[in-house]
């Protein structure tokens, strides 16, 4: 290639590039996007994520013995075998295994004990029998000595005094030692019986030991209360229970059977919105694995107290939140998403986030006809805010700051007293925390109680720019 061809790429590149630059640009209205100011119903949200949870449930529980009896010294028991989770099951039907070595292990312990119980009462008989024989022996003894002595009493009535009283005296001594032969005789069969019995006794406690141990390893099969759909125990670090997993004494909960028919959300407010979020307030309710599918609801329950969730570091409040509709579909630990309509206000003006800007303590729009309009802001939600004053139903304004914005004309300068009384009305909390106290939560009551049931489809009306998740069915 010459140097002839060079020069004339260079010279349409050359060419290309000035058109480029010189090449008129689009008018604002073609590059610049605009929204029209809307006025009907607005809603503020709190948008959480949850989890579907059976509002009933019977519990597949360990055997009770394991609580109850106090011969059971074992302080978890773990779990050896246990269905998938989902399988449908019948009334009696198997469910799961728990490990029996721990417990077979205390049964041969106690089956050496009874052996040496029995042999030890085996010993006490016969130590008690060879007691009480050679005791028997000493009384016939020394019944023939008290009778010798009785014989040479009597022989002696023609002997001298003193030997008639010696004979006496070895006779007297001869009945007291047969009388006390004879008492502690017995004395020692009441021993021996004592003996005897406590030996039973020990015997027939380990026996029952036995017994028992064998009847609760039979319980070790689990089988269904009743007929329904397995899920696993969730634990408190909210790991599930499974196979390996341990029981003890004071919870014995190896699955759960819900109630499908009606289904709660269990959900966290963070504590930023947990104030706005009330019971009874509705829900729009979707799942996450069917999109398509929208349910309503209601909040039942707030927690008072926050916690902090495992591997996080903010504090939020659990929300249960009741499903409405029932739903084959539906199956605990579906993950929800939940829209809680806190305030609905009727007839007011609104825009996108977008289209507001803020200078210090003013707030304006820039609108189509070329104006820097201030404007009064009120509540948002997570895409629009509500505008008490400044435009109207209708008015074209942008959503980004426009090219040229030095030849906007600054309109609305009567609103800027209303602005700083506002701002200065955030800085004296104790005013402003009188305010929330008085009149003005009569008025909000008021106005809730005027409120119907908010309408579950609404949707900004021009729809150019969608609320955040709205039904467009209910089931």
């Amino acid at each position: 290639m010459n140097k002839k061809h060079y020069i004339a790429i260079a010279s349409v590149l050359i060419v290309i590039i000035a058109i480029l630059i010189f090449m008129p640009g689009k008018s604002d209205s073609q590059k610049q996007l605009t929204v029209k100011v809307e006025k009907g119903k607005f809603e503020i949200l709190v948008t959480t994520t949850g989890e579907l949870q059976a509002k009933n449930s019977i519990d597949i529980m360990g055997p009770s013995e394991l609580r109850s009896s106090r011969n059971m010294r074992v302080n978890e028991i773990k779990i050896q075998d246990l269905v998938p989770e989902g399988t449908v099951v019948d009334s009696g039907d198997y469910v799961g295994e728990l490990d029996r070595s721990e417990i077979s292990t205390n049964i041969k312990d106690l089956y050496d004990e009874l052996e040496k119980a029995e042999s030890e009462l085996l010993k006490a008989q016969l130590d008690t029998t060879m007691q009480l024989r050679d005791l028997r022996d000493q009384l016939i003894n020394l019944k023939f000595e008290m009778e010798e002595k009785q014989i040479v009493l009597d022989q002696s009535q023609f002997e001298p005094p003193a030997t008639i009283r010696q004979a006496k005296i070895d006779l007297e001594k001869s009945q007291r030692a047969f009388e006390q032969a004879n008492k502690n005789y017995s004395l020692k069969k009441q021993q021996a019986k004592a003996t005897m019995r406590e030996t039973v006794i020990n015997l027939e406690r380990t026996r029952r030991r036995g017994l028992e141990l064998e009847n609760v390893i039979e319980k070790f099969t689990i089988y269904a209360p009743a007929a329904g759909m397995v899920i696993y125990k969730k634990e408190w670090g909210g790991q599930k229970r499974k196979v390996g997993s341990a029981i003890n004494p004071w919870d014995m909960t190896i699955a759960t059977l819900p109630d499908l028919s009606t289904m709660t959300s269990k959900t966290y407010v963070n504590e930023i919105d947990i104030s706005k979020v009330k019971e009874g307030q509705f829900v729009r309710i979707g799942i996450d694995a069917f999109p398509d599918k929208k349910y309503t609801g209601k909040v039942v329950q707030v927690a008072n107290i926050g916690e902090q969730l495992p591997n996080t570091d903010a504090k939020v409040f659990e929300v249960n939140i009741d499903v409405d509709q029932s739903d084959s579909v539906l199956r605990p630990a579906m993950t929800t998403s939940n829209q809680v309509i806190t305030k609905i206000f009727e007839d007011v003006v609104f825009l996108p986030l977008e289209a507001i800007h803020t200078n210090d303590s003013l707030s304006f729009v820039y609108t189509k006809n070329h104006k820097k309009q201030i404007i009064i802001p009120g509540e948002s939600n997570e895409n629009y805010i509500i505008i008490e004053q400044g435009v109207e139903e209708g008015d074209e304004v942008y959503l980004s700051v426009p090219e040229n914005i030095e030849k906007f004309k600054l309109s609305g300068k009567e609103l800027i007293p209303v602005l700083k009384e506002r701002e200065r009305l955030k800085k004296e909390p104790a005013r402003l925390s009188a305010d929330k106290a008085g009149p003005a939560d009569g008025e909000e009551k008021k106005r809730q109680e005027e409120v119907k049931r908010p309408d579950m489809n609404f949707q900004p009306q021009n729809g150019q720019r969608p609320q955040p998740p709205s039904d467009s069915k209910s089931n």
